[in-house]
């Protein structure tokens, strides 16, 4: 099966995270039927991560198996790119990884396997679980939509809820109440006008309210107001969560999803760089050895309605992996 045939079969197994059980089982018959060594690692439920090994593992290819939704967008091909769900995010990396496996292994090159990992999408319960084994790799090749650059740093992540409350009134008399829409914009705006820090390497930090949510109907002020924050950081998570904490004082309670600290990734001579904004696993797998980070296709088409990877440039990918492993292993 070669990368594109791999591809769209990977992109028509739905796999948005809590639902990766069918291609993971996919994968383990598909490795096996290569000659891989194939392992699965029970994560929750009958989710779990896929491990196959040509030989003793010195350098491992890793990636995940999750989507977002929705579960599906329509598998389609044009003379340039494929299209679907998973295309760039990450799909089409398999496909990727999985045949610069195979032209290492025609060239006796065995030194390598494959870690393909559930949940990087929410919790990265699958890194976690993975991280806790003992692993005799020297390298974990993290396989992310980099536009086939390896990254020499990722920014952090600091996600938070906050909450308002006020006090409900008729609208014709909102002097008798306490608008929690009101106050939290409040909040929120000093949020973003404050400065996230900056650095020689991540660049600057920033900060995203993804969800606003408040209120019961316009004739009502509002009781009630809650949003959630994404911060990228390039600053330590205690520093970021002093500014915080000191931005909403008491006027908000806060709550913490998340958070990892920004992270200095391993590179090598002759691969162009750069740095990633986004989140991935790599924060949770210290214990694999040192951690690169590359792959084919742009992190601006994962999650969107349009989501596709070019061709050529999977196939550039193609070579970057293979290249990139045996430079690892002298």
């Amino acid at each position: 099966m070669n990368p594109f045939e791999l591809t769209r079969r990977l992109m028509a197994i739905p796999s948005v995270t809590g639902t990766e059980r069918e291609i993971g089982e996919f994968l383990l018959s598909h490795l096996g039927q290569l000659g891989y060594r194939v392992e699965r690692q029970h994560v929750a439920g009958d989710r779990f991560n896929v491990f196959a090994f040509a030989g003793d593992g010195r350098v491992m290819f890793c990636t995940h198996l999750d989507t977002v939704p929705p579960a599906t967008i329509p598998v389609r091909e044009d003379n340039d790119f494929l299209y679907g769900r998973g295309a760039c995010d990450t799909k089409g990396i398999i496909a990727a990884m999985l045949e610069a496996g195979d032209r290492l292994r025609r060239d006796g090159i065995t030194n390598f396997g494959f870690m393909f990992l559930i949940a990087e999408e929410t919790d990265s319960i699958g890194a976690k679980a993975a991280n806790t084994l003992k692993w005799n790799s020297d390298f974990v090749i993290i396989g992310e939509p980099t536009r086939n650059l390896l990254a020499r740093a990722q920014k952090g992540t600091f996600i938070l809820n906050l909450q308002v409350t006020g006090r409900a009134a008729h609208s014709g008399y909102p002097e008798h109440g306490v608008s929690a829409i009101k106050n939290l914009l409040g909040v929120l705006a000093d949020c973003e006008m404050a400065d996230w820090g900056s650095h020689p390497v991540f660049g600057k930090g920033s900060l995203n309210v993804g969800v606003l949510q408040g209120g019961q109907a316009a004739n009502i002020v509002p009781p009630q107001a809650t949003a959630s924050i994404m911060i990228r950081t390039v600053e330590p998570r205690d520093v970021v969560e002093g500014k915080i904490r000191g931005i909403v004082s008491n006027r908000a309670t806060m709550e913490i999803i998340g958070a990892s600290d920004p992270l200095l990734l391993h590179i090598v001579d002759g691969f162009e760089t750069t740095v990633v904004s986004f989140g991935s696993d790599a924060p949770h797998l210290t214990e694999a050895g040192k951690r690169l980070m590359i792959g084919p296709g742009s992190i601006l088409d994962a999650h969107t309605a349009n989501e596709k990877i070019g061709k050529r440039e999977l196939m550039v990918g193609v070579e970057l992996y293979e290249k990139l492993v045996r430079k690892l292993l002298i």
